[in-house]
């Protein structure tokens, strides 16, 4: 599950992302977003901080997105607001950390459960774009379905 503070980003992210690199003063973003001002500025920090978006002074200044929402994955934003995605360090890909429980990482049960679910995810997030996302919402939110062996097949929510 994605934490709220990721949620409003793609929020904040959409609204600049359709003014084509136009600053927009915060609170425009905060209210066209429905977003909380003072938690958005700690997003937009965020995003700064991954050159996602810069800041602009002055009479016209506000926020504008910097990179082109093609170069933008939904990874690449999940990671700049909430960190490391990956269910384990083990098997992240750029914060990977040993288990300090392991003994051994090939023969780890645990690592092995969730190495190739995360895998698959991780295609999907680091494969989806923004401008994908914002180009095709209808694909976006039918999402997947999901299924097991002994279950209908059922809409992702």
């Amino acid at each position: 599950m994605i934490s709220q503070k990721a949620k409003y980003a793609f929020k904040a992210l959409a609204e600049l992302a359709e003014r084509k690199g136009d600053s927009v003063q915060i609170e425009e973003i905060a209210s066209e977003a429905a977003v909380p001002r003072k938690f958005l500025e700690h997003i937009l920090l965020d995003l700064k901080r991954a050159g996602i978006v810069a800041s602009r002074r002055g009479r016209a200044g506000g926020y504008v997105i910097i990179k082109r929402p093609e170069d933008i994955t939904i990874g690449n934003v999940l990671r700049a607001i909430d960190g490391p995605i990956a269910p384990l360090p083990c098997i992240s890909r750029t914060a990977y950390r040993r288990c300090t429980d392991c003994a051994d990482e090939k023969t780890c049960f645990v690592r092995r459960l969730f190495a190739d679910t995360y895998s698959a995810q991780l295609l999907l997030l680091e494969g989806t774009t923004l401008a994908e996302a914002l180009r095709d919402p209808e694909t976006i939110s039918k999402g997947p379905a999901i299924a097991g062996p002994d279950r209908e097949m059922v809409p992702a929510e």
